[in-house]
């Protein structure tokens, strides 16, 4: 009786980590066809991914005000528009955190935030939290990189910037730079998948 009781248990526990497991892999996975979005950017404009008519693909980064490590790659996010956004690879930068939890990711300091860092993309504003889920963004900073094949924008790389979020003078491994690289290049992503490191995203 003890033993099956045991077994009973087990069955239950392995029944609620299989639930869990598939919650914690929801979202995209490398190859998945990526929908379009319309969301609201600091200048009142809606944007979609389907305006950029020539675009090869794009650098999507989940990101924010608030997060000290979002805070700490900036400049690189900038950088990595700056220098892509010519070879068809735009960075959109989507803020995916609730507002009411957290003030400081309002879109009024979005406006403030994007024009005191100068961004040169869109910062735009995931506005009843519809769009991270769809990726399965779980930090802010957490990059998807799209590239589109046959007309459709297929997941090419998930994960970090780089290595080193606290100082960018010690990165030694650029994933997505390394990865955009390969795609225009022609090149196996390796790695294509590598975990983000920052804030949770407040929901």
């Amino acid at each position: 009786m003890k033993t099956s009781n045991l077994f009973s248990l087990f069955l239950v526990f392995a029944l609620f980590a299989s639930f869990g497991l598939k919650t914690s892999e929801s979202g995209y996975k490398v190859g998945d066809a990526a929908k379009d979005f319309s969301l609201k950017n600091t200048d009142g404009k809606m944007v979609s991914l389907s305006q950029y008519k020539e675009s090869k693909g794009f650098i999507i980064v989940f990101t924010c005000n608030t997060c000290p490590y979002s805070v700490a790659y900036e400049d690189r996010i900038i950088e990595l528009d700056k220098k892509y956004k010519s070879k068809g690879y735009p960075v959109i930068a989507i803020n995916p955190n609730n507002p009411a939890k957290s003030k400081g990711d309002s879109y009024d300091e979005m406006v403030i935030r994007a024009k005191k860092k100068g961004f040169t993309f869109p910062y735009l504003i995931d506005e009843g939290q519809k769009v991270y889920p769809v990726y399965g963004a779980l930090k802010t900073p957490h990059v998807y990189l799209l590239n589109k094949e046959n007309k459709v924008l297929k997941v090419a790389y998930i994960g970090a910037i780089d290595n080193n979020y606290s100082d960018a003078a010690a990165v030694t491994e650029r994933y997505v730079e390394k990865a955009v690289d390969a795609l225009l290049n022609k090149k196996t992503i390796d790695p294509n998948t590598t975990k983000a490191i920052g804030c949770g995203i407040k929901k």
